[in-house]
């Protein structure tokens, strides 16, 4: 079993342990549901559902983190971060995102992740039956908004880092159990040459900022998505606008200038969702 803390479940603990409790009610699973497990307090300990026993020292410490998920396991605690190349972290937003090297793999001001998603999925509305490709997964939320919708889904995700951290995130567990879902660990850019000619109903292609992956903003990559997109398919691509506000640059701009050039139309932005939509005109299209 495994049980998750946040700077907010430990700052209960201690609230409840001053107050001379001897047991508190918290939420173990990132409010990934609204469920309470009972906590016992017994001196220098505090006891879990499953008879762990956690220092209040180590309570103390979580309590002044708020930028870290927690999690206990076989009486164990453990950081949800994985260092190597780089640094990888779940953040404990509601629900948590990713961090990597300081960086946020989902908008967090003034929304959370899984508005972020809703903004994205919307945009494009996979419906029952159709097939959606979904180009870098990160922990899976719009995949598994894709497939709760009906949809069958195949997504991508090129870091094993990435793939761990959504194992280890309650948040993304349909990843691993819908069957309408399946994960390939590969670079997009290489495994995309794999899939046939008109593929998928819809593409969400929400790539890393391009400091960190031009090559899925270019004109080659994009000539794969409109290869793999069937005719009056639907094409959402995460852009945000970094720079536009500090250096005058519009990467949107771009992007649909580029989007244009391999033959989509209807090509738009979407404030809301910080992106682009665009669809692959029906028989007879030109190039």
């Amino acid at each position: 079993m495994m049980y998750f803390l946040t700077f907010r479940e430990a700052r209960e603990i201690l609230k409840a342990k001053r107050e001379g409790k001897e047991e508190v009610e918290v939420n173990l699973d990132l409010m990934r549901s609204n469920k309470k497990e009972k906590l016992y307090l017994q001196g220098d300990f505090v006891l879990f559902p499953d008879n762990s026993k956690v220092e209040v020292r180590i309570v103390e410490k979580i309590s002044e983190d708020e930028g870290t998920v927690y999690f206990v396991k076989n009486g164990q605690v453990y950081k949800a971060a994985i260092a190597g190349e780089h640094f990888y972290k779940l953040v404990p937003t509601i629900p948590p995102t990713i961090e990597i090297n300081g960086i946020r793999m989902h908008r967090t001001k003034d929304t959370n992740p899984l508005e972020d998603t809703m903004n994205k999925v919307n945009t494009v509305n996979p419906r029952r039956g159709e097939k959606v490709l979904d180009t870098c997964m990160g922990l899976g939320y719009t995949a598994i908004e894709s497939a709760r919708r009906g949809a069958e889904v195949i997504t991508i995700e090129k870091d094993p880092n990435v793939i761990e951290l959504a194992r280890i995130n309650p948040w993304s567990r349909e990843l691993f159990t819908n069957k309408n879902i399946k994960i390939i660990q590969g670079d997009a850019f290489f495994v995309i040459k794999e899939f046939e000619d008109e593929s998928f109903h819809v593409i969400i292609h929400d790539p890393p900022r391009f400091s960190l992956a031009g090559e899925l903003y270019s004109e080659e990559f994009y000539e794969e998505l409109y290869r793999v997109l069937k005719p009056g398919g639907r094409l959402f691509h995460y852009v945000g606008n970094p720079g536009k506000k500090y250096r005058e640059k519009d990467l949107q701009r771009g992007v649909m200038e580029r989007l244009r050039k391999v033959g989509f139309t209807n090509v738009k932005r979407v404030e809301k969702a910080l992106g682009v939509f665009a669809t692959k005109p029906t028989y007879p299209y030109p190039r």
